[in-house]
């Protein structure tokens, strides 16, 4: 298959999982710092303090993108770097890093696509009530304004959040994710104020006008039913309204969907409305939807998840990941053709796929096979989706380097570069080569 002339390949990383140097030049705690540090959080009793140390070795991490030969980088900038306290003055020193790390990328022919927010939200702003708050909405707008003020003028693409339904449901419903918090109320709040904090960065960059396009990131999933069944397809339903639609539907028509919204009050919880101002904000048109795409989720009738009254179904005839998860490379083109078809973004980029897999080290060779396999299915069925005219521009593979992964800590790793976490040694694996030869010549065979 040969992609289109323009499309871009990249490579994704974020801040917490591989920058390190976690209070140094004047950063503040980040609640990833913060929950980290708490016994028991991290499977395997580490913490992201260090984690690939990027913050010290940015230029030897730039250099192996350039010889990997992708055409963009997307990374993440941390709130607590630029703003300690999440707001006051600036940090130059946090500011200065981000600016040397643009100057690095656009020196080597490398477009820099910026994450805003990708979970390490300041612990100052938390202890005042994180995202449930709206001062914290307020200072995200200030920490994006300068963003775009001071970096605007080189970054090709903004993304305003990465995976909002992570940061609400399992940072505040399941508890899996920092701040460790089980309220469902609490979530569908903390959902509403990250869905306004998107539409006013939107409505900023518009008004302080720098170049490139701005979007944002949602994981998105197929979900199918067990069978047939009356049940197991209303089951289906509102899974797919608590993972998909309820992010979705007020981004693209301005309200949250009606039938989740019955269904949540039928189940006694507080759900936010939304005022026609916040609605028009929310939906305020934005460049490119950005599609963070692992597995499919299959679901019947029952109570493993008890609010939404659904079990989680695994097919015995699959193969699955070291997360767990079913490989489903065909899920791509069915979720990119339903947003298509359902939501109409102007344009779509698949800003993560990867796969975590055991890796198997030959002297100071990495064999990954199983990778290349999954990427190399995923990027076949993608290319289904493009030739029918689903306006898909770039796929960002996940990740540049073996990093820390979240809870479960370095227990996974998902990078085509090989991280020694003792040596902090970088080994590009089997994959990087195979996927240096797709970046390189827009052609998977």
């Amino acid at each position: 298959m040969q992609f289109p002339q323009g499309f871009l390949f990249g490579t994704a990383t974020s801040s917490y999982q591989i920058e390190g140097g976690w209070k140094e030049d004047g950063k503040g705690e980040s609640i990833w710092d913060h929950f980290s540090h708490i016994s028991g959080n991290i499977q395997d009793g580490s913490v992201g303090d260090v984690a690939c140390d990027h913050y010290h070795r940015m230029k030897e991490d730039v250099a192996l993108i350039k010889e990997l030969g992708t055409n963009a980088y997307r990374f993440s900038i941390s709130w607590p770097r630029i703003f300690p306290q999440g707001e006051g003055q600036v940090n130059q020193k946090g500011l200065d890093f981000y600016q040397y790390l643009l100057d690095e990328l656009v020196k080597n022919d490398i477009q820099p696509v910026v994450t805003l927010y990708h979970w390490d939200l300041p612990q100052a702003l938390e202890s005042k009530g994180g995202w449930a708050n709206q001062e914290t909405v307020a200072a995200y707008l200030k920490y994006v304004k300068i963003l775009f003020q001071t970096l605007g003028d080189r970054v090709a693409l903004w993304i305003t959040h990465n995976e909002p339904w992570v940061i609400a449901f399992m940072g505040h419903y399941l508890g899996e994710h920092a701040p460790g918090k089980k309220d469902f109320n609490l979530a569908l709040r903390v959902s509403k104020n990250l869905l306004l904090s998107h539409g006013l960065a939107v409505q900023s960059f518009r008004e302080v006008g720098p170049v490139g396009d701005i979007g944002i990131s949602l994981n998105l999933s197929p979900v199918h039913p067990v069978s047939e069944s009356e049940e197991d397809i209303k089951a289906k339903k509102r899974y797919d309204g608590f993972l998909n639609r309820w992010f979705l539907n007020p981004l693209f028509a301005e309200e949250f969907p009606s039938d989740m919204v019955e269904w949540y009050q039928k189940k006694g919880l507080q759900v936010p409305s939304l005022s026609k101002e916040e609605a028009r904000i929310i939906s305020l048109p934005f460049d490119f939807l950005g599609i963070n795409y692992y597995t499919r989720t299959v679901v019947e009738a029952g109570e493993d998840e008890p609010v939404l009254e659904v079990n989680f179904f695994q097919p015995q005839k699959a193969e699955y990941t070291d997360m767990g998860w079913e490989i489903y490379p065909q899920g791509m083109t069915e979720i990119v053709k339903w947003v298509e078809e359902e939501y109409r973004p102007e344009k779509i980029y698949i800003t993560e796929n990867g796969v975590a897999l055991p890796d198997v080290r030959e002297g100071n060779s990495i064999l990954d096979p199983g990778r290349i396999s999954f990427i190399r299915s995923h990027l076949l069925d993608l290319s289904q989706a493009i030739d029918t005219g689903s306006p898909v521009s770039g796929y960002f593979l996940w990740s540049l380097l073996d990093n820390f992964e979240w809870t479960l800590g370095f227990s996974k790793r998902f990078g085509i570069i090989w991280v020694d976490f003792s040596t902090l040694e970088r080994i590009p694996k089997e994959s990087y080569f195979w996927y240096q030869k797709v970046a390189k010549t827009g052609k998977v065979e």
